[in-house]
């Protein structure tokens, strides 16, 4: 990495490398830290070089943030281009929170070396002190973080990463759209994608009602919203509809539960539920699902401070996931049988 690089790896360097993580708030709210590697790749001085066979994705099954990019990078065809390293869905008992590369030959990345994911945060900056997150874009030249923004990646991918995409790629962020599509991923996140983790981390009664209407409404909006679309834009799948799903698939076997977030399950909508298993049966969707490794991680390592053991926790036996497996027929709301917008 270039020395322009390595002077602003960081958003916003300011005092970063001392900040303490604190993201329960005083009113008992959840604030999610902020990702720190936010850099955009591309061509121009300063940004990060989009070049094949240079970065490993790190990422998790259960984590809906680096699922998204999976999802993404599976879609475009980017999977010669940008190789994919696993963390353990179980959280290391360790004295941190932290990823772990057990799943591995000798529990350590084949490619980088490492046994834990905060052993590349620390590389990247020594006093680093929040929690290392997936997704983590590693720079194989250095061994460092180069980018962790999970809210920007899947557009550096659609976009800056393009000249890689295989023949015939999806659009999945047409230019004509980009603004709506920016708005509504914004109200996705902040309601649906992090609304989720709002009432499950919440540590006051207040502030768990406030998220637990808040994403219930939202939802709401959403169900009527595809009444009469097959997708959140019409024909075609989206990056919002990616965004979506990833919390959709999570919902019925640890959100609605883990999380307390029971008002209603997916499966009591009639077209968010239509809608999931829609995508579920799309190449890239289901195929990177893994609803094991869900269950396992949010029922046992779903916890933001190490002293929260939870490794003695019970993982149930349900929800009956067959139903996944069939697939509804919402080609009656398309104009195209096709349901990507191709490049």
């Amino acid at each position: 990495m270039s020395n322009s690089n390595d002077r602003s790896i960081f958003h916003n360097k300011e005092d970063n490398s001392k900040r303490e993580t604190k993201e329960i708030q005083s009113d008992g709210s959840f604030e999610r830290q902020k990702a720190l590697f936010s850099i955009p790749f591309g061509m121009e001085e300063g940004q990060l070089p989009v070049e094949k066979e240079r970065y490993r994705l790190i990422w998790s099954a259960p984590c809906p943030w680096s699922h998204r990019a999976v999802i993404v990078r599976k879609l475009l065809g980017l999977e010669e281009a940008i190789s994919l390293g696993t963390v353990d869905p179980i959280r290391p008992t360790v004295p941190r929170i932290d990823w772990a590369f057990s799943l591995d030959k000798n529990e350590k990345d084949p490619v980088l070396g490492v046994k834990y994911l905060s052993e590349l945060y620390t590389n990247t900056e020594p006093n680093y002190s929040g929690r290392p997150t997936v997704p983590a874009v590693i720079d194989l030249e250095t061994n460092k973080v180069v980018h962790n923004d999970y809210f920007t990646l899947t557009n550096e991918l659609e976009t800056s990463w393009s000249p890689f995409h295989k023949d015939n790629a999806p659009n999945l962020y047409p230019e004509q759209l980009r603004k709506e599509i920016d708005e509504l991923n914004d109200v996705i996140y902040s309601d649906i994608n992090n609304g989720v983790y709002q009432c499950g981390f919440a540590q006051s009664q207040q502030a768990y009602e406030r998220a637990y209407d808040i994403l219930f409404s939202r939802l709401e909006q959403i169900e009527q919203r595809l009444q009469t679309r097959r997708f959140l834009f019409g024909d075609y799948v989206t990056d919002a509809d990616v965004r979506l799903y990833v919390t959709l698939v999570r919902f019925d076997v640890a959100y609605y539960t883990v999380f307390k977030a029971n008002k209603k399950r997916i499966i009591d909508f009639q077209n968010l539920w239509e809608y999931a298993r829609d995508l579920y049966h799309i190449p890239g969707f289901g195929d990177t699902t893994d609803f094991d490794a869900i269950k396992r991680h949010y029922y046992i390592s779903a916890r933001l401070s190490p002293t929260d053991n939870n490794d003695k926790l019970i993982i149930p036996k349900g929800p009956d996931i067959t139903d996944w497996g069939v697939l509804p027929n919402r080609k009656r709301l398309s104009n195209d049988t096709e349901v990507f917008l191709r490049t």
